[in-house]
């Protein structure tokens, strides 16, 4: 049976370097890509929106699911993308499809949320 000490690659220490090299991830993101900057002004938006209307705790719990949902998809996009630049920086079919249907997976995502979105904010406006 293995255990794990503090000193162990197991440990905290990994722990820590894991969420370091997340927040990295995280931060490249931002930087480099315009649509996670547009979805971060969105999200801000959408909770100034819900604080105003005072949303219940529910329709909260949805909204936050939907915001990070789309930061953690926009995410996974850009990881996609450029790992298959890393094996073909090339143009070719293949790497296309792959870029096309991850940007795809975000959009279906994308309109998703603005429909469930709408069906909260829009009875409490009007």
């Amino acid at each position: 049976m293995t255990t794990v000490s503090k000193g162990s690659k197991s440990g905290l220490k990994r722990l820590r370097k894991s969420f370091a090299h997340a927040w990295q991830g995280i931060r490249f993101v931002w930087s480099s890509e315009q649509n996670f900057r547009i979805h971060t002004g969105a999200a801000a938006a959408v909770i100034a929106l819900g604080v105003m209307l005072s949303i219940s705790l529910f329709e909260w719990i949805i909204v936050i699911l939907l915001i990070s949902g789309m930061m953690a998809l926009e995410t996974m996009n850009t990881a996609i993308e450029k790992a298959v630049d890393l094996v073909t920086p090339e143009y070719h079919p293949l790497a296309k499809i792959s870029k096309d249907a991850a940007a795809g997976a975000v959009l279906v995502y994308a309109i998703g949320a603005f429909i469930i979105g709408c069906l909260i904010f829009i009875p409490k406006i009007l």
